[in-house]
């Protein structure tokens, strides 16, 4: 019996290339590879890059750089780049990095084991088009193995907001919805093989069209599926943010109150500059509608500082925006250029201004967010329990509002729901005591 073909796969960025990932591994079983952790012990390396943080490619050619000694002890080692830095620079990676077999865009990585065949025939193998048939329809089933009990589901991807700093639109396309009937059948079979959580993932998810309903539409007939118990989405877009949505945070069980709402700047000014078509009033005006449907929703956002041309006066916006909100989570980061996007041509902000903007405003969002967990110290909560802890007892799991929760002395198994009674708050995590 022939040995099986070992395949390593390293994620790089967000929830959806998690998602894909797993998808590439399944479309390589079907040429004999299973998965391993070690990329020494591997027949095929396959990295799934991101292009959003800094320096996103320079990371990708340093990893490849730690494998040309494992190249030259295992000549038919085969390499691949795959993700966003793959469609961004597709042949840049093959001229500048030999060691590389293959290249493959998101779009295009259900044709991964043709290019995988054409590598081990001893061609270059490079797709990064966006091909007209939708790469969903040609990947393998998902194979019916006991899954985790939260997983993600992507439902909807590409963007069409093309905001100034943003790399997305040129790197996974135009926006594109898969159909409800898919994302349904999808999620039953998730639901089968132990799956109670699902988050659907897009990149500008709340535009998902793909049900007469859209978002809003898809979870209602997602909570009627039995044993699917939990639902969140994201990324959201705040002029995707529509009446439905709002009115389905209010009304829909199974849709927890935590939503992650990107704002990126609190001035109007630098908005307009990041070309984000909303304003920090109608942005305030809309959280004020969204806590009024569902009022013990936890917020998150992402925040851009030291945006070219941002004044003190802009960041002082920014600062009392989150001030207003009041985050529960939030991600910030200092503007780096992306070449080609409209923003990389302007006049930056000095380096030590913009790292001293970044440290105030975490400081700030830190503090609203134990804050919040500690206002949740004496409440009752429900936890997805994911995996044992590391003393006896203890298990660990995600509450409704997405905390990171410990529960001690429970007798409750991985995939349960546990009540549990918050008495402690750490500092990104809560304690609680099983009821």
């Amino acid at each position: 019996m022939t040995a099986p073909k070992k395949l390593f796969i390293k994620t790089y960025g967000c929830q959806m290339n998690v998602y894909d990932s797993e998808r590439m591994a399944e479309a390589m079983g079907g040429r004999g590879y299973v998965e391993t952790d070690r990329p020494d012990d591997a027949d095929m390396i396959l990295l799934n890059t991101c292009h959003i943080r800094e320096k996103a490619a320079e990371k990708v050619y340093s990893e490849l750089g730690r494998y040309k000694g494992l190249k030259a002890e295992k000549p038919d080692l085969k390499i691949g780049v795959a993700g966003c830095v793959a469609q961004a620079e597709g042949e840049e990676i093959m001229r500048r990095q030999p060691l590389v077999d293959l290249v493959v865009g998101p779009q295009s990585y259900h044709r991964l084991p043709e290019l995988e065949a054409k590598a081990r025939a001893g061609e270059k193998a490079l797709d990064t088009d966006f091909p007209e048939e939708d790469k969903f329809d040609h990947l393998k089933a998902r194979p019916k193995a006991k899954r985790a009990p939260a997983a993600f589901l992507t439902v909807q991807e590409g963007c069409d907001k093309f905001c100034a700093f943003c790399v997305v639109p040129y790197t996974r396309g135009a926006e594109v919805s898969r159909p409800a009937a898919r994302v349904l059948a999808e999620a039953r079979d998730l639901v089968e093989r132990g799956v109670r959580e699902v988050t659907l993932l897009g990149q500008n998810v709340n535009a998902y069209h793909g049900h007469e309903g859209g978002l809003a539409g898809l979870i209602r007939e997602l909570a009627k599926v039995d044993g699917l118990d939990r639902i969140r989405y994201t990324t959201s877009h705040p002029n995707d943010m529509d009446d439905a949505l709002i009115a389905a945070h209010g009304d829909v069980a199974e849709l927890m109150p935590y939503l992650h709402l990107p704002v990126q700047s609190g001035s109007d000014r630098i908005l307009k500059r990041m070309n984000r078509s909303h304003t920090a009033e109608s942005y305030l005006r809309l959280i004020e509608r969204i806590r009024a449907a569902r009022p013990d929703i936890v917020m998150s956002g992402d925040f851009i500082v030291g945006f070219p041309e941002e004044t003190d006066a802009d960041f002082e916006a920014t600062m009392a925006l989150v001030e207003a909100v009041r985050y529960g989570y939030a991600y910030s980061f200092k503007y780096s250029a992306r070449p080609g996007t409209p923003a990389a041509e302007r006049p930056m902000v000095d380096a030590a201004v913009a790292d001293d903007r970044l440290q105030r405003l975490q400081a700030l969002i830190t503090r609203h967010q134990r804050e919040i967990q500690q206002e949740m110290v004496g409440r009752e909560v429900s936890v997805l329990v994911e995996r044992e802890g590391r003393v006896p007892g203890q298990m660990l799991g995600k509450s409704e509002y997405l905390h990171a929760v410990h529960i001690e002395a429970s007798t409750a198994a991985i995939g349960d729901i546990a009540r549990a009674k918050v008495v402690d708050s750490k500092s990104n995590s809560l304690g609680a005591r099983h009821l």
